[in-house]
């Protein structure tokens, strides 16, 4: 066993569009603007509220899920692992600071919070609110009394007497340090569509509102109060932090689409890869004339509706991709990537070609077809799964398959979660595995080396 130092916070909220996604990002910006090495991760499965804190941080936002780690030990060493080298760690948390499927409480951000032994900041949105905000803090407080609030920021503040009145009644009734009161500021605010935010990797148009979250943390925040109390976290106590392994001379090449339109990947996901033996080429789907030497290919989610016509316009990329599955390359494909494979997407009484690879078509619809956690058990022995073992992943996708081949056979049957609408999800077809399950390497071990192994052997079926 060994104690390590690890300053940490947890950024969370009453409720979802609090605002704790731009305060998460204001103070990785602002702190890592000190020159402070500032390691974000963010709660429950997500890409795109990642995706950002990534950008503020100038370093890789990292998943703690306990869903995915199966336990709060689990989750503790994804954490130490994570967190080893880092001055601070600021830990998103997801929907609000008690929201959980489980009435119990389990699998909350406050759960989450007390595992890591870690304060809690929480985001309170003060819009049409006044003294009002003391009653909300102070029943959070009393709610879980195990659950440490340790201060309190402000949002959608109105400078002036609205900020003086929040104050005073938070100082009066709660007992609580408020560390900051940003005001209504029409930068700060990320655009948003049907799956959430707009994800950091869809332009540089984008980098301004990382900018005006600094200033406005910077200006409006304690900064120094807030590293005075992630400090006074405790020590956490478990095995030694284990960095990466450092993998030999790689073993096979596994090319990873990884572009505007495919971003979705957590960065365990590719360290497994690597760990597993395998190099890793990026390939732009949207740019690059044909698919580079590879010995599979790994095309994970993303928007490619919101690119369709220009991966449409890429054909030699395309036809790449078909003769590459023709002979006999291994694909493992998810959400975005399955869609990528079919022959058409349409949305929004649009239509575009896609590679064709896949005997199915994609529509998407207006309302989600999948959301949430996935427990898929492999009908059959496949890649990386023997018959009846199971592997946890999640969805969130709004597209359906319409048109699919009835005889083209799935990998696996769902325990939980909706994928193909059927109770499967996984196509299989040739040495392609494609479905809407986005796997995290935690909650599928056997993932990664299954990858590598096969696209080592691709000339087995």
């Amino acid at each position: 066993m060994a104690t390590q130092k690890a300053p940490r916070l947890v950024i969370s909220a009453p409720h979802g569009r609090s605002g704790k996604t731009t305060v998460a990002i204001a103070l990785c910006r602002a702190l890592a603007g000190r020159g402070l090495a500032v390691q974000p991760f963010k709660k429950g499965p997500d890409y795109i509220d990642p995706s950002w804190l990534s950008e503020a941080a100038g370093r890789p936002c990292r998943t703690l899920d306990p869903f995915f780690m199966r336990d709060a030990a689990g989750v503790r060493q994804a954490f130490a692992r994570g967190s080893n080298r880092a001055d601070i760690s600021l830990v998103e948390g997801n929907h609000g600071l008690f929201d959980t499927a489980d009435e119990t409480g389990m699998g909350s951000t406050a759960a989450l919070a007390r595992s890591l032994m870690a304060p809690i900041i929480l985001v309170v949105d003060c819009e049409r609110m006044g003294r009002s905000v003391a009653a909300l803090v102070r029943g959070y407080q009393e709610f879980e009394k195990s659950t440490t609030i340790a201060g309190v920021i402000l949002n959608q503040v109105v400078e002036g007497r609205h900020e003086g009145k929040l104050r005073s009644a938070l100082e009066r009734h709660c007992g609580i340090p408020v560390l900051g009161a940003i005001p209504r500021r029409e930068e700060l605010r990320i655009p948003d569509r049907h799956l959430g935010l707009v994800p950091r990797s869809e332009g540089q148009a984008l980098l301004p509102t990382i900018s005006a979250a600094r200033a406005a943390a910077e200006e409006h925040i304690d900064l120094a109060a807030v590293l005075d109390m992630a400090r006074a976290a405790p020590d956490l106590e478990g095995p030694a932090p284990a960095g990466r392994a450092q993998p030999g001379r790689p073993s096979v090449r596994i090319g990873v689409v990884r572009d505007a339109a495919f971003s979705f990947y957590y960065p365990e996901n590719l360290e497994a890869l690597q760990e597993a033996g395998a190099g890793l080429t990026f390939i732009d789907a949207l740019h690059d004339p044909a698919l580079p030497e590879v010995d599979a290919l790994y095309v994970g989610g993303g928007f490619p509706e919101v690119f369709m016509d220009e991966l449409a316009a890429n054909a030699p990329f395309l036809q790449s991709i078909r003769l590459a599955v023709e002979g006999g390359l291994p694909i493992y494909a998810e959400c975005g990537g399955l869609m990528f494979l079919a022959r058409h997407i349409t949305w929004q009484g649009r239509s575009a070609k896609m590679a064709g690879v896949l005997p199915c078509d994609v529509e998407i619809a207006d309302r989600p077809q999948g959301h949430g956690y996935v427990l898929a058990e492999a009908r059959r022995p496949h890649w990386f799964l023997d018959a009846g073992v199971q592997a946890r992943g999640h969805e969130f996708h709004n597209s359906r398959l319409v048109d699919v081949d009835p005889e083209l056979p799935t990998a696996y049957r769902l325990i939980l979660g909706c994928g193909f609408g059927n109770g499967s999800d996984g196509l299989v077809y040739r040495n392609v595995l494609a479905g809407y399950t986005h796997l995290h390497a935690a909650g599928c071990p056997e993932w990664a080396p299954g990858l590598v192994a096969r696209a080592r052997g691709r000339d087995s079926t």
